[in-house]
Parts: C-alpha cells; sequence; structure tokens
C-alpha cells in the first residue's frame, strides 16, 4: 500500500472572521489559518487524522523537506506555530523504507514506502493545498512548488 495524506474541506475561516483579507495577512497568518481536515492513510488504514489543520502551513514544510539535499535532509517533524508538540506529522526512515506517523499516536505507523513513492505523496498533497490556497483567493506562491 502506499501512504497517501488526503484533506478536505479546505478554507480560511478564522482569516476572514477577524477581518483580514488575503492580501492583507501577513505570511504567518496565511500559513497557520489555511485550514483542512486532514487524514494519513495507508491504504485503506487511517494512520492519524485532525480537523481543521494547518494543511498550508504543512505543504509549506514538506516542500521545504523535499528541497533539501539529499545528504542533509534526515527525517522530518512538522514543527507547527499551531502545535505545542513538533511532530504532528512525522516521516522517518528505516530499514524498510519511510514511515509515517503522528506524534499524537506513536505507537501507530504506514507502512515503510520508497522514497520515490513518498515524493510522489508529498507532490500531490502540495499540488493539492497550493490549488486550494489559489481557490481562497491566496497566491499560491505561499506554497513552494515542487
Amino acid at each position: 500500500m502506499a501512504v497517501m495524506f488526503v484533506h478536505r474541506k479546505a478554507g480560511a475561516p478564522d482569516l476572514y472572521r477577524r477581518g483580514m483579507r488575503p492580501a492583507t495577512a501577513s505570511l504567518d497568518v496565511l500559513l497557520t489559518d489555511v485550514e483542512a481536515d486532514l487524514v494519513t492513510r495507508d491504504g485503506d488504514c487511517v494512520v492519524w487524522s485532525e480537523t481543521k489543520f494547518p494543511v498550508a502551513e504543512l505543504a509549506c514544510a514538506l516542500a521545504d523537506w523535499l528541497r533539501q539535499p539529499d545528504g542533509e535532509r534526515g527525517d522530518f517533524a512538522f514543527q507547527s506555530m499551531s502545535y505545542w508538540e513538533v511532530g504532528a506529522v512525522r516521516i522517518e526512515a528505516s530499514a524498510g523504507g519511510w514511515c509515517v506517523g503522528s506524534v499524537f499516536l506513536p505507537d501507530t505507523w504506514a507502512a515503510p514506502v520508497g522514497w520515490d513513492s513518498l515524493v510522489a505523496t508529498i507532490r500531490q498533497f502540495v499540488s493539492a493545498v497550493r490549488q486550494d490556497v489559489a481557490d481562497i483567493g491566496i497566491d499560491p506562491a505561499l506554497i513552494p512548488a515542487l
């Protein structure tokens, strides 16, 4: 099976509720205010899920992680401005490939996948979130293109 990041109901209701607009909000506000229901899946199995998750911030962090040189990349632990805990989304190398999990369910991991499969999953997620950002009226350049 392949790991997937599935998100639904993307929006930025807090941005508008606070009287801000995409053109006037800071980068940090835009990254944290674009939220969606996020599910990390391993095939049909849910590894972890969260409602109103900062998907733009995650997409940006994953894009930055992928752009690091191979020898410097290391494991990924999402450090969000919205969570005290580091690692709401984690990606760790193992003997069998790359595993995806969350600090909130430390004993639950997706089955290991190869690097190419992981990259394809991340690219798909980043692309989908960039489209959501554009649909909301925010410049998709907020999230680096892959």
